[in-house]
C-alpha cells in the first residue's frame, strides 16, 4: 500500500467568522442613548440628588420599608391560606361549596383594590359595632369596631382577601396540572381525600404554583402603595410623599422610594 502524498493530505480550512455589522451598530445606538439617558439623570439638578443621598438612610425611611415588608408578608400568609382554601372549594363535589368560591373571586378580582381599600377604612362608618354570637340570637360578646380593626389592620386584611381572588386561581390551575390518575390510585388504596392533597396532589402542584407566586409577591410590595386609602399612613410612599409635601420638593423623595422598591424586590 502506498503512502499518501502532499496532495493528498487535506489542508487546514481557514475559516473566517462573519462580521454581524448590525450588532455592533446597535450596540453603539443603545450605548450612546444609555449615556446620554444617565448624563441626563446624574447632571439633572431638578432631581437634587443631594436631598436623595440625605435622606435615603434616614431613620423614618427604615421605619417605614419595615411597615411597608410587614404589610407585604402579612397580606401575603392571608391570601395564600384563603387562595387554597378557595382552590380546594372549587374543585369540591359540593354544589355550594364551588359557588361561595366563584363568587368571592367573582367580587374581588372584578372590583378595583383602590376601592376595596376604602370600604376597609369606612368598615366602622357602615357598622359601627360588631359582635359574635348566634344569627338571630344571643351575642355572645360586642366591641367597636376601630378598637379592633385598626388601620393596619384594615390595610393587611383588604390587602389579603384580594390577593387571596387572585392566587386562588394560580393555586387551582396547579391543582389541576396533577395527573387525575394519581389521584384515582390513592382512593384505590384507600387514602382519603384530605391526605390525598396532603401526600399527593399538593406537594407536585407547588412546582406550578410557587413561581407565579413570587411574582404576586412582588406585586404586592408595590400594591401596599395604595393603603393611603385606608388610610394607613406609615408605609413607604405615604412617607416620602408627606416629606415631599413638607419641603414642596416631591420629585427627589419619590426618587428615594423608588430607589428602596427597587432593592427590596431585586
Amino acid at each position: 500500500m502506498s503512502s499518501p502524498t502532499s496532495s493528498d493530505i487535506p489542508e487546514l480550512i481557514k475559516a473566517k467568522p462573519v462580521k454581524h455589522w448590525g450588532r455592533w451598530v446597535s450596540a453603539a445606538v443603545v450605548a450612546v442613548l444609555a449615556a446620554m439617558m444617565a448624563n441626563g439623570l446624574i447632571t439633572n439638578q431638578n432631581f437634587h440628588w443631594d436631598i436623595v443621598l440625605a435622606t435615603l438612610f434616614r431613620p423614618e425611611i427604615f421605619k417605614a420599608i419595615g411597615w411597608t415588608l410587614l404589610l407585604t408578608v402579612v397580606s401575603m400568609v392571608i391570601g395564600i391560606a384563603l387562595a387554597v382554601t378557595l382552590a380546594i372549594m372549587r374543585r369540591s363535589e359540593n354544589p355550594i361549596l364551588r359557588w361561595v368560591s366563584m363568587a368571592y373571586i367573582w367580587f374581588f378580582r372584578g372590583t378595583p383594590i383602590y376601592t376595596q381599600l376604602i370600604f376597609w377604612g369606612l368598615i366602622g362608618v357602615l357598622y359601627p359595632r360588631m359582635s359574635l354570637g348566634i344569627p338571630f340570637g344571643p351575642e355572645f360578646f360586642e366591641f367597636r369596631t376601630y378598637d379592633v380593626i385598626t388601620a393596619g389592620v384594615a390595610a393587611m386584611l383588604g390587602l389579603g382577601l384580594n390577593e387571596a381572588a387572585y392566587l386562588s386561581e394560580i393555586v387551582r390551575s396547579g391543582l389541576n396540572s396533577v395527573d387525575v390518575g394519581q389521584e384515582e390510585a390513592a382512593r384505590a388504596v384507600g387514602m382519603n381525600e384530605r391526605k390525598i392533597l396532603q401526600r399527593i396532589v399538593i406537594p407536585q402542584a407547588m412546582r406550578v404554583i410557587v413561581p407565579p407566586t413570587g411574582n404576586e409577591t412582588i406585586s404586592m410590595l408595590k400594591t401596599t402603595s395604595l393603603v393611603t386609602a385606608v388610610p394607613f399612613t406609615l408605609e413607604l410612599t405615604r412617607v416620602t410623599n408627606d416629606m415631599g409635601t413638607h419641603s414642596l420638593l416631591q420629585i427627589p423623595y419619590l426618587v428615594v422610594a423608588a430607589i428602596w422598591y427597587l432593592v427590596i424586590t431585586s
